[in-house]
């Protein structure tokens, strides 16, 4: 009873920490699927081999992370031994995975910023309000109330603005005032009255503040989410490798009664009174397996 009782518990455990597994796992593949495949995000910008590797890893181990679930649940459920061996080799492997991603984000860290900060700069230089990029731009400098990478001046590098001579940061895009003139549809706005018409609109209260701190703390805050989910995953793994350690232990005791080899002494004692004392013939292993014709 005790025994039961026991494999009770730990089914019942390893249930528990199987649905945070997979949980965790699904969103470690949503943010695979985040960094890969976002447009919206300046991410999607980015050139970094060591992202895409560390984001396809990810996904690789979201979705064994779903198998291994199933397998563990399927394994405890059935009392299946050896289904509860295979699920602590993925263990293992995903223990490994994870491991991988987070040597390539903590060793990449300088070099994915130095990438981030390339694709803004691109951007600011390309920059014309009908491409993927520029919404981004325009987005990153309105909700972040910032302009350019380091600041305002960033946009002289531009192809627009140097084609119209400018020393200063005179016209800049309309993403970069806290408030534009209506009825402008151009992507240029500036605060100087001579540059209102026909081909700018009028924006007022300039952000002065680069984007570079801002876009630093977003990466920051997402790496760290990313690490954060990785390092759930690994403690859920450690509890969940000693519950299966344990309950292949339980199921091996409660199958072994039903293996146990025959005692041939016992056998042999229960013919003692039909030995010489009796005055009967003396059974043993002998006389029971060999032929009686």
């Amino acid at each position: 009873m005790k025994l039961e009782l026991e494999i009770q518990l730990l089914k019942f455990c390893c249930a528990v920490f199987n649905s945070l597994f997979l949980v965790l796992g699904l969103c470690v593949v949503g943010c695979a699927v985040w960094i890969l495949f976002d447009q919206g995000s300046f991410l999607h910008l980015l050139s970094s081999a060591e992202l895409r590797t560390a984001a396809l890893v990810l996904l690789l181990i979201g979705a064994v992370v779903t198998v291994v679930s199933v397998a563990g649940c399927v394994g405890a459920d059935r009392e299946q031994r050896f289904l509860l061996l295979t699920y602590l080799g993925f263990l293992l492997i995903l223990a490994l995975g994870q491991a991988f991603v987070t040597l390539v984000l903590l060793l990449n860290k300088n070099k994915i910023k130095q990438s981030l900060d390339e694709a803004v700069d691109q951007a600011v230089h390309g920059f014309g309000g009908r491409h993927r990029a520029d919404v981004l731009m325009d987005n990153m400098q309105h909700y972040g109330r910032c302009c350019g990478r380091m600041g305002p001046a960033d946009w002289l590098r531009n192809s627009y603005i140097q084609s119209l001579n400018l020393t200063r940061p005179d016209v800049l895009p309309c993403s970069c005032f806290g408030t534009v003139g209506p009825g402008f549809s151009s992507a240029w706005c500036s605060e100087l009255l001579n540059f209102t018409e026909p081909l700018f609109g009028s924006g007022n209260g300039l952000f002065d503040q680069g984007c570079e701190q801002k876009l630093s703390r977003w990466l920051q805050d997402s790496g760290a989410t990313v690490l954060a989910l990785d390092a759930g995953l690994i403690v859920i793994q450690a509890i969940q490798f000693v519950v299966t350690v344990l309950l292949y232990r339980a199921f091996g005791t409660k199958a072994r009664p039903l293996n146990a080899p025959v005692n041939t002494d016992h056998v042999n004692g229960s013919g003692a009174g039909a030995g010489p004392a009796g005055g009967g013939p003396t059974v043993t292993a002998a006389n029971m397996t060999s032929d009686p014709f």
